[in-house]
C-alpha cells in the first residue's frame, strides 16, 4: 500500500469544549480524509476538565502524589478522543482512539512534566492503512515502567508535533479560537492584522514574550525537526498563519522590519540588595534558583558601591514566593518584589538589517512618558520592562509607530 501524506491536526480544550464543537471537529477531520490524506487528531480535555479534576485531587490531598496527579488529568484527554472517535463513527468513517501510551510515546520519569525520548509509530501507522481516523490524547504518554506521564503546559500541542515529525507528516495544523498569530493582541489593539507566514525563531520570540496560541515547547521542536505548522482557527476555513523557515516560507527579497508586538504580564521583578561584588556571587545566586527549577529572564546588574552589587531579574509570577523564599538563605542580602510591571516586546528577524530600531522603541515609548525599567535583547527581539499600568499604552504605541496596521 502507498502511503498516503499524512497530517497531524491539533484541537485544543475550547475547540473541544462540547458536543456540538466535537461535531465540527469530526466533520473537519472526515473531510480531510475526503481529500486523500492520512489523518491523525491529537485533542486536549474538553473545557475545563483539567481544573476539575485538579479541585477533585485538592478536595482529598494538598500533596497529591505527582505520579497519581498524572494518572488523574490524563483522563480528560482520553475522555475528548473518545467522544470525537465515536463521533467520526457514527457520521459512517472508520476511527479509532488512542492514549499516549498506545499511540508510542515513551518519555521520561519525570511525573507532570515529562519529555517525550520516542514515539514507535507502528500502531497508527497500521491504523492508518486500515483507513482509520486515528484520535490521539494530546498531553500525555507512557515512562519505562508503562505509568503514564503528562508533558506539562502546552503539552497537546507538544503531542501534535512530535506526532508529526515522528509521522513524516506534510504539516501539523494547530485549531485554536483565532484565526492565527497577530502583530499583537486584538483584544488590546483593534488594528492588529493576521500575519500571514513567520519563521520558527520569529514564532518563538513571540511565544516567548506573551503570544499564546502556540506553546514555546512545541515550537522548538518544530524547529528542531522541521516540521511546517499552521495556526488557524477551528471555526472557520480561513487560511491562518504559516511557520516554516524563510526560504520555503515567501518569495520576498527582504522580511518586514518588524512583525508583531507582544506583552507578558505574568512576571515580577526581583532585586537583590547588598551582595558582595565578588566573582562567583552571581553563580551562587542563579544557581539557588535553577534548583529550585526556577526561570530567570532579564537581567540587570547596577555598578557596585563600598564593594556591595545589586541585581534585578524577572520571574513567572507563580515563582514569586519559591523565589524570594530560596534568596533570603544568602546571608545578609535585601530582597524586593515588584509585581507592578509588564514586559513588552517587539520581534521581527527583518531587524537585523535595520539599524536604530532600539532607539526608534525607546523613543516611542519616551513620547508616551513611559518609563522603561529594564531592556533585554537578541537578533530579532527587543524587550522593555514597563508598569503594568502602562503595558496598553505602550503596546498601543509600538504597533502604530512601526506602521504594523499596514
Amino acid at each position: 500500500m502507498v502511503r498516503k501524506d499524512i497530517i497531524v491536526l491539533k484541537f485544543g480544550g475550547t475547540s473541544v469544549g462540547d458536543i456540538d464543537k466535537i461535531k465540527r471537529v469530526a466533520e473537519r477531520a472526515i473531510k480531510s480524509k475526503n481529500k486523500g490524506k492520512g489523518v491523525v487528531v491529537v485533542v486536549s480535555a474538553m473545557g475545563d476538565t483539567t481544573d476539575s479534576l485538579i479541585e477533585l485531587a485538592g478536595a482529598i490531598t494538598q500533596k497529591p502524589s505527582r505520579r497519581e496527579m498524572d494518572m488523574l488529568v490524563s483522563t480528560g484527554e482520553q475522555i475528548s478522543s473518545a467522544l470525537l472517535a465515536m463521533t467520526v463513527q457514527e457520521k459512517g468513517c472508520e476511527c479509532v482512539s488512542l492514549t499516549g501510551g498506545q499511540a508510542g510515546i515513551l518519555t521520561d520519569r519525570f511525573y507532570s512534566n515529562a519529555k517525550i525520548l520516542n514515539i514507535k509509530v507502528d500502531r497508527i501507522i497500521k491504523e492508518l492503512k486500515n483507513d482509520k481516523i486515528v484520535v490521539v490524547a494530546g498531553f500525555q504518554g507512557i515512562n519505562i515502567n508503562g505509568d503514564i506521564t503528562t508533558l506539562g503546559r502546552g503539552g497537546s500541542d507538544t503531542t501534535a508535533v512530535a506526532l508529526a515529525s515522528a509521522l513524516k507528516a506534510k504539516y501539523c495544523e494547530i485549531y485554536t479560537d483565532v484565526d492565527g498569530v497577530y502583530s499583537t493582541d486584538p483584544n488590546m489593539v483593534k488594528e492588529a492584522i493576521k500575519i500571514e507566514s513567520l519563521s520558527y525563531d520569529e514564532m518563538l520570540e513571540l511565544a516567548s514574550y506573551g503570544a499564546k496560541v502556540i506553546h514555546l515547547r512545541a515550537v522548538e521542536f518544530a524547529k528542531k525537526h522541521n516540521v511546517k505548522l499552521h495556526i488557524r482557527s477551528s471555526f472557520n476555513d480561513i487560511e491562518g498563519t504559516w511557520v516554516m523557515d524563510d526560504f520555503e516560507k515567501d518569495m520576498r527579497m527582504e522580511r518586514p522590519m518588524i512583525t508583531g508586538v507582544t506583552y507578558d504580564v505574568g512576571e515580577v521583578k526581583v532585586s537583590v540588595f547588598g551582595l558582595e561584588d565578588r566573582p562567583g556571587i552571581a553563580a551562587d545566586l542563579f544557581g539557588r534558583l535553577a534548583e529550585k527549577n526556577i526561570n530567570v529572564d532579564l537581567i540587570v546588574q547596577n555598578v557596585s558601591e563600598k564593594n556591595l552589587a545589586a541585581i534585578s531579574f524577572t520571574v513567572k509570577s507563580e515563582d514569586m514566593e519559591l523565589a524570594e523564599k530560596t534568596i533570603n538563605k544568602i546571608e545578609n542580602i535585601n530582597v524586593e518584589m515588584d509585581k507592578d510591571i509588564a514586559k513588552v516586546s517587539i520581534v521581527g528577524a527583518g531587524m537585523q538589517s535595520h539599524p536604530g530600531v532600539a532607539a526608534k522603541m525607546f523613543s516611542l515609548l519616551a513620547e508616551k512618558d513611559i518609563n522603561i525599567e529594564m531592556i533585554s535583547t537578541s537578533p530579532i527581539r527587543i524587550s522593555c520592562v514597563v508598569k503594568k499600568s502602562r503595558v496598553k499604552e505602550a503596546i498601543k504605541a509600538l504597533h502604530s509607530g512601526f506602521g504594523l496596521e499596514k
